[in-house]
């Protein structure tokens, strides 16, 4: 009686048994193309890769003025390095990116809360000044107490950005070392391009992000555009010379102009790398 009661359960359950080899099939047949297409993204995603056209211009963080700041204006500065490495990574045209005279307090912050800087790609991180590195008539520092405006980069110089947050204690001190030490120094365009409601020294990765920016558009105000944070006020100047009655700027946070940097809390927070991007860089 069980065996019938069992083969009867059988035969009724016959075309359910079907109907399920059927999903099971059609599901696999999805996964299959699926992955197909995820291949395919993969594929399409190296071949773009592949169309990145590095830089041969140096541009270097001037880490020796570590002494000069307090603690939590060091772990700003890591955060803003973080967001130029970041945005170097993902940039059309990298530079060759340098951190020089790398210590004291800025590597002990790097050792304790941001380990994984060790497995940094793509970047020379040196303990040395940049001018025993570097030929002296190949550096430039980038600073908005230069008499100089930089209208063009020259892709065979290294540009240097102070590695600063100071919160404006130490007035010209990155052109003043410039001038100590013989080297070229300009500021960027900025006041050709953009009148801002606040005074033009931005944060560290302000500059370096504006600079990318030039690399790929060839144009400094669509550069300053894309990069300077909205609290700035930044609108454009038209062909008189005044600011246009235009929309102040919409982009995200980002980006300086010169060397003497002062840094937001909510700059520096953005500066963060996102946790797949270290564990890619692992």
């Amino acid at each position: 009686m069980k065996r019938l009661i069992k083969q009867k359960q059988w035969e009724d359950q016959r075309e359910l048994r079907k109907q399920k080899r059927k999903e099971k099939k059609q599901k696999r047949k999805l996964e299959r193309q699926a992955q197909l297409e995820q291949n395919v993204e993969v594929s399409i995603c190296k071949r773009v890769r592949r169309e990145i056209q590095p830089s041969t211009l140096r541009l270097i963080i001037d880490c020796s003025f570590d002494h000069l700041m307090l603690l939590r204006d060091v772990k700003k500065l890591n955060k803003q390095i973080r967001r130029c490495y970041a945005e170097n990574r993902r940039a059309t045209h990298p530079v060759q990116f340098y951190l020089t005279s790398h210590g004291g307090q800025l590597k002990s912050n790097m050792d304790e809360f941001d380990k994984g800087w060790i497995n940094w790609k793509d970047i020379h991180i040196n303990s040395e000044h940049y001018k025993d590195i570097m030929k002296a008539e190949d550096l430039v520092y980038l600073t908005s107490d230069s008499p100089e405006v930089l209208h063009e980069l020259d892709e065979t110089k290294a540009y240097i950005i102070g590695g600063l947050v100071d919160h404006n204690h130490h007035k010209g001190i990155t052109y003043q070392q410039a001038l100590d030490l013989g080297i070229h120094h300009a500021q960027l365009p900025l006041g050709s391009f953009v009148k801002m409601n606040s005074r033009k020294v931005l944060a560290v990765n302000h500059v370096f992000e504006i600079i990318l920016a030039f690399l790929e558009k060839k144009d400094w105000k669509e550069a300053f555009f894309s990069v300077l944070p909205q609290r700035k006020g930044a609108v454009p100047i038209d062909e008189t010379g005044e600011a246009s009655a235009g929309v102040p700027l919409t982009q995200d946070d980002g980006n300086h102009l010169d060397s003497d940097s002062d840094s937001d809390d909510d700059d520096a927070e953005q500066t963060e790398l996102g946790e797949e991007e270290q564990n890619h860089d692992k």
